[in-house]
């Protein structure tokens, strides 16, 4: 087993959980992480460490440490660009909350509850240029409780994060990193016919037709 150099870009609970399970590993040395400022997450369980922290927002191959092996996204939303993605030698691995290359995008979650999709899950990947469009290593479904359908949407995204997407997220980067120090390294493309991608929940006045028909439909239902 390679003991591996890791590079978190992280920030709140999520990127806190990715710190603590690379540190659990006896295999993973984390030499350093980019995140905001004022994270009292990861950022300061950082410092606490005396782990480098380079600001979120100024990341780059420049400022990121040197003989990185792998770098791992954990609910960041910084970009990688080029020169960073390609600085560690192995690459960078990202989650995204839903099984890739349906619901690309930051709310995935709420998406995958407004479309009223009976099966979610995780997905860890490989990142590139595009947005959450990087081949796939690992992925696990999850259900959708129909219950969740009726409520607030973004309540039930954080429901669902909360109680199955978030330690599925866990599970399969922990996963990842087993793999990887054993030299297993695994890239499936993804299959672009079955691809999506909505904008964030958080933009007013969306206007994209299809997703005006799905609101629709939703206070039809009610």
């Amino acid at each position: 087993m390679k003991k591996l150099r890791v590079f978190i870009s992280g920030q709140k609970y999520f990127g806190e959980q990715v710190f603590s399970l690379c540190q659990s590993l006896d295999f993973i040395e984390i030499v350093g992480v980019c995140a905001p400022l004022d994270d009292k997450y990861i950022g300061k369980t950082a410092r606490k460490f005396n782990i480098p922290v380079v600001p979120a927002g100024a990341l780059n191959a420049d400022t990121m440490p040197n003989n990185v092996d792998i770098g791992i996204t954990a609910h960041s939303f910084d970009y990688i660009g080029v020169r960073t993605r390609y600085k560690p030698n192995i690459g960078w691995i990202g989650y995204h909350p839903s099984l890739l290359p349906r619901h690309r995008g930051r709310s995935s979650i709420e998406w995958a509850i407004k479309m009223r999709d009976a099966i979610t899950g995780g997905t860890v990947f490989w990142l590139n240029a595009g947005i959450d469009r990087g081949d796939i290593a690992y992925q696990e479904i999850c259900f959708i409780d129909p219950k969740m359908y009726a409520m607030d949407t973004k309540k039930a995204a954080k429901l669902l994060w909360e109680h199955e997407l978030q330690d599925l997220g866990l599970k399969l980067i922990r996963q990842a990193l087993i793999d990887i120090s054993n030299g297993v390294i695994i890239k499936k493309p993804q299959r672009k016919e079955f691809s999506t991608f909505e904008p964030s929940t958080d933009v007013k006045d969306i206007f994209k037709p299809d997703l005006l028909m799905l609101e629709q439909y939703a206070s039809d239902s009610k």
